[in-house]
């Protein structure tokens, strides 16, 4: 199924779209046996095939989470508990040493503010507009989704600024894409139907930006681009 997933997302399936998408190739592994027995023997039923199916996809996305950067395991755990609301630190600190991170490392990348006594993560509008994955010492797959979602909507921004941030990620954006799913995942489950519809839009047009990424990894194609931007 891992493999099965993926395509499904590199399909630009919708996030909304995949909890039903993921079935089909659930079921496709029990449909190649005559018959998927119990440990008791008896048959099993397709709602518990269903919900086998459910549970290994929930194991898949927090496998995907446990390969992330540290500091973006740390903003994932926060957001599903906060949002992006600020808390006392000595939250971000529990759940910084859980994962053998220092604080200052989540300051200084930009991802957490600290509120002197409190912290929260960076609003995507208040994340520096100059950001370049290129030039980034510490980059984090979080900051990747922020910028690029917070570009992509921006008055000054677009597909194509939005497309510019993808080709300077290089390797990363596989795990930027799941992440952009993650996100979604979280925030329907809080009932955050803003947050919902963004990480919605940005996995709709992921493909278009890879592939327009792409084009723009072409140096001849990069520089008209620039010059078109400037």
């Amino acid at each position: 199924m891992p493999d099965a997933i993926d395509d499904i997302r590199k399909a630009g399936v919708a996030p909304v779209d995949m909890q039903q998408s993921v079935i089909g190739p659930g079921m496709g592994v029990f449909s190649r046996y005559a018959k998927v027995l119990e440990d008791d023997d008896s048959t099993m039923t397709v709602k518990v095939a269903l919900t086998r199916i459910n549970a290994v996809w929930d194991e898949i996305e927090n496998e995907s989470d446990a390969a992330l950067d540290a500091e973006t395991q740390v903003a994932l755990a926060w957001y599903a508990s906060y949002g992006f609301d600020a808390k006392p630190s000595g939250d971000l600190i529990t759940l910084a040493n859980a994962r053998n991170v220092p604080q200052s490392a989540l300051f200084s990348s930009g991802v957490f503010t600290d509120l002197k006594g409190r912290s929260a993560l960076t609003p995507r509008d208040s994340l520096p507009s100059n950001w370049s994955p290129s030039t980034d010492k510490n980059l984090t797959i979080w900051e990747c989704v922020q910028h690029v979602a917070r570009v992509l909507n921006a008055e000054d921004g677009g597909t194509e600024k939005a497309a510019l941030l993808v080709a300077e990620m290089g390797s990363v954006t596989s795990d930027v894409r799941k992440l952009v799913y993650r996100m979604f995942e979280i925030a329907t489950q809080k009932g955050w139907s803003a947050e919902a519809r963004v990480y919605n839009q940005l996995a709709e047009e992921w493909t278009a930006l890879e592939e327009a990424a792409t084009s723009l990894a072409d140096p001849a194609n990069a520089g008209a681009a620039q010059l078109g931007l400037i």
